[in-house]
């Protein structure tokens, strides 16, 4: 398989996973081909690899900077902006890791919350729904805290250390 071939089913194949992660499969693409990227990438080279507009690309890099895995580069001389990602695999992780807690699990939990807290007339229906939602709600909490501890771990030398041990 050739380079170009090998590039391109790597973008194809990211796309796709994108969608199952909660992001659209252009943003995904996008993010792969600037992952894979030697150098920074012009908007317009963006475009042309991935054959979409330039709204498209635009909105769709502005999401991946908000994610905070894409950074504008700005090259002396060239007035056309220029992006790259994150190359660092374990800081891709945390920060992807961070941003969907914030998008989607810190909401479910505030919901999680209002709706295992509803006023009780003791009947079968309503205790079962109170337990259950309460019992959802702590399992997400922690599974978040979780999420949180891994994420902090470049800050705290022990868990490097764990993380070291299990490479």
């Amino acid at each position: 398989m050739e380079i170009k071939e090998a590039k391109n089913k790597f973008i194809q194949t990211w796309g796709a996973l994108g969608s199952q992660w909660g992001i659209n499969k252009t943003m995904a693409q996008i993010h792969a081909l600037l992952m894979v990227s030697t150098e920074a990438v012009s908007m317009e080279d963006v475009m042309e690899e991935l054959q979409i507009s330039r709204g498209n690309a635009s909105m769709n890099l502005r999401a991946l900077m908000d994610w905070g895995i894409v950074y504008k580069e700005y090259k002396a001389g060239e007035r056309r902006e220029f992006f790259t990602a994150e190359k660092d695999l374990d800081e891709l992780a945390v920060k992807i890791a961070k941003e969907r807690s914030k998008r989607e699990i810190k909401p479910a939990l505030k919901i999680l919350k209002e709706v295992s807290s509803i006023e009780s007339n003791n009947t079968a229906e309503e205790i079962q729904f109170i337990e259950q939602t309460t019992k959802l709600y702590d399992f997400v909490l922690k599974a978040d805290n979780v999420l949180d501890k891994i994420t902090e771990y470049k800050d705290n030398w022990l868990t490097k250390l764990v993380v070291k041990f299990m490479k």
